[in-house]
């Protein structure tokens, strides 16, 4: 990245032990492309931990660093958010760099200034999300109810507002970038999110079991994965831990076994053995299924979402197929799937060498090299514009 500028900002909402997920991976690669930027959070609460990868790193924060358990319960402060990401100074940052599922994209800079911000998704429970937010929020229902609803609608306004300050969006799927297109009304291109696909082994014999493994929340829809096995009578591993875990337990027939939360070692076998990986939450990117893949599972998915980017489907007739995609959010789509799947031994059609291969597509070395070339061709149309030799910076979306 010799090319670029320097010192160069990375911003990210916050760095706490509390939220450790796909951002964070792609925050990690970003760090290490970029050579250790600066790094700018929120709130930080990591680079005190001795086994922490930020341990002993310099970040700066914001205000809400200092509020009473800010560092660890920063999302109970969501109405000061906004206004606390403008408040970080990066004047002196030719290229800022922000990572935003919430706020970050929204930092100040000025025109001399190039923001690229890769986005994870425009704010959920702000947008299309919203309803099912507010049916599941004991809060909402309470006398405060108008006032969360209020709440959701000017962060609503904001987020839309603060989408236009970037002067490059990346998008980590086709789906992200269809609802920045919708909700901000700018185009983004695509660069899917980095998964480590070499931790998993793809040579092991397959057994005969289905696996479902994510947090266990509502939106994930692990429900709806337990009733349709349920009424097939199939054997399924549901691993993960969240709130859902004792309701979903409940659902469970025998042939259904819930196993909570499981060390690395146990998923990687797992994700090695089984027969398929079954998953049908709606997704902006969805990690585990590509690590699934990596793992030479054959997935059976949702067919919405950022699952189109990842999974080819055999019953489409995709070139070199890795799964098995469900067309709509419901127990009788998955159970028509599971019951194709099984009649057919589809599974014998979807090698795991042929999985690896495909999930190969969305390993760090492909994140980091696709990136590399988007901030370069970034910045060479930044400095053509800042000298009147170029129209208004353009980035290729492909």
């Amino acid at each position: 990245m010799a090319s670029l500028p320097g010192p160069v900002a990375l911003v990210h909402e916050w760095f706490t032990p509390r939220s450790v997920g796909g951002s964070e991976l792609v925050v990690r690669e970003l760090d290490d492309l970029l050579e250790r930027p600066q790094l700018h959070a929120l709130v930080d609460g990591e680079s005190a931990r001795a086994d922490s990868w930020l341990a002993g790193r310099s970040i700066r924060t914001s205000f809400i660093q200092r509020l009473p358990f800010g560092p660890s319960h920063v999302q109970q402060y969501l109405p000061l958010l906004p206004l606390a990401i403008e408040q970080l100074d990066l004047e002196a940052f030719p290229l800022v760099l922000s990572s935003s599922h919430l706020v970050a994209k929204g930092v100040l800079t000025g025109p001399e200034q190039l923001h690229v911000s890769y986005v994870h998704t425009p704010v959920r429970y702000a947008w299309d999300q919203m309803h099912p937010y507010l049916r599941r929020s004991a809060l909402a229902r309470s006398p405060l109810g108008p006032l969360i609803r209020w709440q959701l609608h000017a962060l609503r306004q904001w987020d839309r507002a603060s989408g236009q300050r970037p002067d490059v969006l990346v998008a980590n799927s086709r789906f992200t970038a269809e609802r920045i297109r919708r909700y901000w009304g700018r185009a983004a291109a695509v660069v899917h999110p980095p998964v480590a696909v070499e931790r998993f082994d793809w040579t092991q014999e397959r057994d005969g079991f289905y696996l479902c493994l994510c947090r266990l929340v509502p939106y994930k829809r692990v429900d709806l994965v337990i009733e349709a096995f349920n009424r097939t009578g199939l054997p399924l591993l549901v691993v993960g831990d969240g709130p859902e875990l004792h309701r979903l337990r409940a659902l469970a027939r025998p042939n259904v076994s819930l196993l909570g939360r499981v060390s690395a070692e146990r998923v990687d076998a797992l994700m090695a053995s089984c027969r398929a990986y079954v998953y049908a939450g709606l997704e902006d990117f969805g990690i585990a299924p590509v690590e699934a893949m990596a793992a030479g599972a054959p997935v059976i998915g949702l067919g919405q979402g950022g699952l189109l980017d990842t999974v080819r489907c055999i019953a489409a007739g995709a070139q070199g197929p890795t799964g098995l995609l469900f067309p709509e959010q419901s127990v009788e789509a998955l159970v028509a799937a599971l019951e194709h799947f099984e009649q057919q031994g589809l599974w014998r059609h979807l090698p795991a060498e042929g999985q690896r291969q495909w999930a190969e597509q969305f390993s760090p070395a492909r994140f980091r090299e696709r990136m590399a070339g988007l901030l370069e061709r970034a910045w060479e149309g930044h400095q053509r514009r800042l000298h009147g030799r170029s129209r208004p910076l353009s980035v290729p979306l492909r």
